[in-house]
């Protein structure tokens, strides 16, 4: 019997399994909760506070996205993770979005089966060092000892930063960010080396927060978003817009406190945002008030910021590349239309 290239070639694709029915959406709505990947203790991104709820401008991301798919954003299981145990936990099945200060690298885009959503927030690595050290540039930290965090891209950015500038140095490695700081409390380095955002949230975990100076260089680019798993587009469809309609609403002015009267709004943009007009909510498999949703129970990009790592929050740190990019920063919602 002749078989032609044709009827080869859909013999192969019925063999394989499709995509579009890997189903973590359908796993989220049977059991009725999102599991996600968190840090062990980031302050301003993941950590719990007194009550040992968690906060944060990555936490907010997990309740943004409960919110879009199961319209209560206080349905999300926090699975805390070392750098180390990350990506395996995501691989696993363990949880089903990774919301855990995480660059987005090639390597990591391409060999571990994950897929990043977005940026969330533009990050670069810099140096924490104590004031008593009498520096004022990482490049007068030849021969220093360096407290970091395993499993992460610190330590390849470190070694190359120091191999291009002739200088040397020695590293003390610890599994937690948590660990680091406390490492760097009892001496035990001379530095902290981390993401900038890291070292000014690990600051004010000192005793006294004016003991230690955050040094002007940035060594790296360290774009951090949200990660899924590679094969399953309805899921990764879902946790994208989810980010780009928290940045989106804060470019329509659309907060969580005025959200109620956006929906008479006449604004074409604002409509199809809020689920007033337009199908966005069927094509991604929810509700069309998933925007809504993410804007009345967790606030805007804006509001995520200010209150967790910006103006209204201990560590206050500037927008910088991570204001609208109409306001001179990169962030850049795709349009939701």
């Amino acid at each position: 019997m002749k078989v032609t290239k044709l009827a080869l070639l859909v013999g192969l694709t019925a063999a394989l399994p499709s995509l579009s029915q890997a189903g973590t959406l359908e796993d989220v709505l049977k059991e009725g909760v999102l599991k996600c990947g968190v840090s062990t203790g980031i302050p301003g991104f993941s950590a719990t506070d007194s009550n040992g709820v968690w906060k944060g401008l990555d936490v907010d991301f997990c309740r943004s996205v409960a919110s879009a798919v199961l319209g209560d954003e206080s349905k999300v299981k926090y699975f805390p993770l070392t750098a180390k145990e990350r990506f395996t936990a995501l691989q696993s099945g363990e949880i089903d979005v990774l919301s855990r200060a995480t660059t987005w690298t090639a390597t990591r885009d391409t060999s571990l089966g994950l897929n990043f959503a977005g940026v969330n927030y533009y990050d670069g690595q810099g140096f924490l060092v104590s004031k008593s050290l009498g520096v004022t540039s990482a490049k007068e930290l030849d021969g220093a000892t360096f407290c970091i965090q395993a499993g992460t891209t610190t330590e390849l950015n470190l070694t190359d930063y120091f191999k291009s500038t002739g200088m040397e140095y020695k590293a003390v490695t610890y599994d937690t960010s948590g660990q680091t700081i406390d490492g760097f409390k009892k001496g035990r380095c001379d530095a902290v080396t981390s993401d900038r955002s890291q070292l000014a949230g690990l600051r004010i975990k000192l005793d006294d927060p004016t003991s230690a100076v955050l040094l002007p260089e940035t060594i790296s680019k360290e774009p951090l978003g949200p990660v899924v798993r590679q094969g399953d587009d309805a899921w990764f469809n879902i946790v994208r817009w989810s980010m780009f309609a928290t940045i989106e609403a804060e470019e329509l002015g659309v907060t969580s406190a005025n959200v109620d009267d956006m929906l008479k709004s006449e604004n074409p943009a604002v409509k199809r945002l809020l689920g007033t007009t337009g199908k966005i909510g069927e094509d991604l498999g929810l509700k069309t008030d998933w925007a809504y949703q993410i804007v009345k129970q967790v606030g805007n990009y804006a509001e995520s910021y200010d209150i967790n790592v910006g103006k209204d929050s201990p560590i206050e740190i500037e927008r910088s590349y991570n204001k609208l990019w109409n306001q001179g920063g990169l962030m850049y919602p795709m349009p939701v239309r």
